[in-house]
């Protein structure tokens, strides 16, 4: 995971967004829309960043379509200290 964490996160241009997405996701399931007026995003980044944090095992979803919700994957809650080690070094904070 570490790994994954780094290059979506530490080292990617949109590491940051990344970033926000996954600790806004850590308080609340959110679909797309609701995350990218939560971010003051566009729509279509903040579906750029979840496609990638879903194919990367760092989210999971429920329900398909507009309504489709977003949520950490069990994997990523057990390593969001993790997280906060790579958003400290890659000085996103």
């Amino acid at each position: 995971m570490r790994r994954v964490l780094w290059w979506l996160v530490g080292g990617a241009r949109g590491g940051k967004n990344r970033l926000r997405v996954v600790r806004t996701l850590s308080e609340t399931p959110m679909n797309a829309n609701q995350l990218a007026e939560a971010l003051d995003l566009n729509y279509k980044t903040v579906r750029h960043h979840l496609e990638l944090l879903e194919e990367n095992g760092v989210l999971t979803t429920m329900g398909d379509g507009y309504g489709k919700t977003y949520f950490l994957s069990d994997r990523m809650e057990q390593n969001m200290d993790l997280l906060d080690r790579i958003a400290t070094e890659a000085d996103l904070e």
